[in-house]
C-alpha cells in the first residue's frame, strides 16, 4: 500500500517554491495537498485573491498532486487527526515564523501514530510578501473586487469596515494593520459614505448632491485600493432613480449599496435629540428594493436596506415588521440603526431578527454604542460592522491643531511632530516608490 504525505497550503500564489515542495513531497508517497478554506486564512491573512474553488481548481491539475482536501482551519492538526498521513512536509522557515507554535502541535501529533515530519530548505529567492505587495500595487478589477464582501461575510465571523471619503483616506484604511495576540486585525473593506463625502468638501449633508458628484470622489478610492465598498445611497431617491444608481455602482465594482427608509427632506439620523423625520412606507421602500434587484446584472451585488425606525421613535417590533418585509422584497441585508447609547434596543433586534432569519446578513454602527467590541456584536448576530465617521472626525481636530500651533509659533517647526513625513505619505502611494 502506497505511503500518503500531507502539505497544507494556501496556493493563492503558486511561484516555484510551491512547486518544489509538491515535488519533493510526491517522492514520498500520494501527496495529499490540504488546501485552506478562505475561513481557514482569513482570520490570520487577508483573503486570498482566488476562491476556493478556484485554488482547487490549479492545484488538482499540478503534476505530483494526488489528491486535494479542504482545510477548515488555520491549524494543521484536525486533518492530519483525520487523515493519519504517515510523513507531512513543509518548508523549514516556519522553525522561526508566525507558525513555529503550530509546528509544535504537528510534532506531537504525528508521534500518536508514528508519523514523521519532513523539512525542506525554504527556497530561497522568493518573498510571497513582496509578490502579494506587487498584485496589491497592480491593482484589482471590478468583477473580483465586488464578489469580495460576499466571500468575506461567508468567511468571517464579523467584517470589519471603516468609513473613507478620499484617495489619502482608503489608502489608509487598506493599509492599517495592528499585531494581536489572536493575529492581525485589519479593515475588510470601506464604507463611502454621504456625510463624510458632502462634509469633506465642506457642503451639507443632503440628498440634493447627485450620483455624479458622489462618483468624482468615489473613483479617487476605487483608483487606488483593492477592498471592498459599501455604498451609501441616502434614500435611493425615486425607483428610477435607484435603478441607474445600482447599474452605476455595480458597473464601478461596488459591492452593496445601503438605502434607508426615510421619505422628504433628509435630515441626519444622529442630529440633535428629536429628528422628525417622516418614514417610507413599507410598500415604498420595497418597491424600491424589488426595482434596484432587478436592475442589477450579477448575482454579486448587494442591497442593503436600512431601518430607522427606532431612530424614528417606534417600537423594535416596528422595526422587525418593516425588515422582515424588506427581505421578502429581495433585500440582501438588513442595518439597523440606533442613537440609544445603551445598544438595548439593537441587541433585542438583532435577536428577533436571527429567529426569524439565520442567515441574512445584519449590519451595525456602532456609533453611539461604541463600548461593545466587534466580538460581543458579533455574538448578537451582526455579520458586518461599519465605522461610519471616524476618518473625517479623526482628521479634522489633527488639523485644527496643526493650524494653530503655525499660528502661534509664527512658523512650522513646531508642527513637525504633528505630521507625518512627505517620504512616507509617498511611500503609502502605489507606484510613487
Amino acid at each position: 500500500m502506497s505511503k500518503t504525505v500531507y502539505l497544507g497550503m494556501t496556493a493563492d500564489i503558486i511561484h516555484p517554491g510551491i512547486i518544489n515542495i509538491i515535488q519533493e513531497g510526491a517522492r514520498y508517497g500520494d501527496l495529499i495537498v490540504g488546501l485552506l478554506t478562505d475561513s481557514a486564512i482569513v482570520s490570520h491573512k487577508r483573503l486570498p485573491y482566488l476562491t476556493y474553488d478556484q485554488r482547487r481548481q490549479v492545484v488538482e491539475h499540478i503534476k505530483g498532486v494526488a489528491k486535494v482536501v479542504p482545510q477548515e482551519d488555520w491549524s494543521y492538526v484536525p486533518n492530519l487527526k483525520k487523515l493519519r498521513p504517515d510523513y507531512i512536509i513543509h518548508g523549514d522557515d516556519w522553525k522561526t515564523n508566525y507558525l513555529s507554535k503550530i509546528r509544535d502541535d504537528v510534532y506531537e501529533v504525528m508521534k500518536e501514530w508514528g508519523g514523521q515530519v519532513i523539512e525542506i530548505p525554504y527556497t530561497q529567492g522568493i518573498d510571497s510578501t513582496a509578490l502579494v505587495d506587487n498584485a496589491r500595487t497592480i491593482g484589482t478589477t471590478p468583477d473580483i473586487r465586488l464578489k469580495t464582501l460576499r466571500r468575506l461575510i461567508a468567511a468571517k465571523p464579523v467584517v470589519r469596515i471603516m468609513e473613507a471619503h478620499s484617495g489619502l483616506s482608503g489608502l489608509i484604511v487598506e493599509n492599517a494593520e495592528v499585531v494581536r495576540d489572536d493575529g492581525i486585525h485589519r479593515f475588510d473593506g470601506m464604507w463611502s459614505s454621504s456625510l463624510t463625502d458632502s462634509t469633506d468638501k465642506g457642503k451639507p449633508d443632503i440628498e440634493a448632491v447627485d450620483l455624479t458628484t458622489r462618483m468624482q470622489s468615489l473613483t479617487d478610492i476605487l483608483e487606488c485600493t483593492t477592498k471592498p465598498i459599501i455604498y451609501d445611497g441616502d434614500t435611493g431617491g425615486i425607483p428610477e432613480h435607484f435603478v441607474f444608481t445600482v447599474r452605476t455602482l455595480e458597473r464601478n465594482g461596488v459591492s452593496a449599496v445601503i438605502i434607508e427608509d426615510k421619505a422628504g427632506l433628509k435630515k441626519n439620523s444622529l442630529f440633535g435629540t428629536d429628528v422628525r423625520q417622516e418614514l417610507a412606507s413599507e410598500e415604498e421602500f420595497c418597491q424600491k428594493i424589488s426595482a434596484g434587484k432587478r436592475a442589477q446584472v450579477t448575482k454579486d451585488f448587494m442591497i442593503i436596506a436600512r431601518i430607522e425606525e427606532i431612530i424614528a421613535g417606534r417600537t423594535v417590533d416596528e422595526a422587525l415588521v418593516k425588515a422582515f418585509a424588506c427581505v421578502r422584497a429581495g433585500a440582501d441585508g438588513i442595518m439597523i440603526h440606533s442613537k440609544e447609547k445603551s445598544g438595548t434596543d439593537i441587541q433585542e433586534f438583532c435577536g428577533k431578527f436571527r429567529r426569524e432569519f439565520h442567515t441574512v446578513p445584519l449590519v451595525l454602527v456602532p456609533t453611539t454604542y461604541n463600548q461593545f467590541t466587534e466580538k460581543e456584536l458579533a455574538s448578537w448576530g451582526a455579520n458586518i460592522i461599519i465605522y461610519a465617521n471616524h476618518m473625517l472626525r479623526a482628521s479634522y481636530p489633527a488639523m485644527q491643531k496643526c493650524a494653530e500651533t503655525i499660528l502661534r509659533a509664527g512658523r512650522s517647526l513646531e508642527a513637525d511632530d504633528l505630521c507625518m513625513s512627505i517620504k512616507k505619505i509617498l511611500e503609502l502611494i502605489p507606484g510613487t516608490k
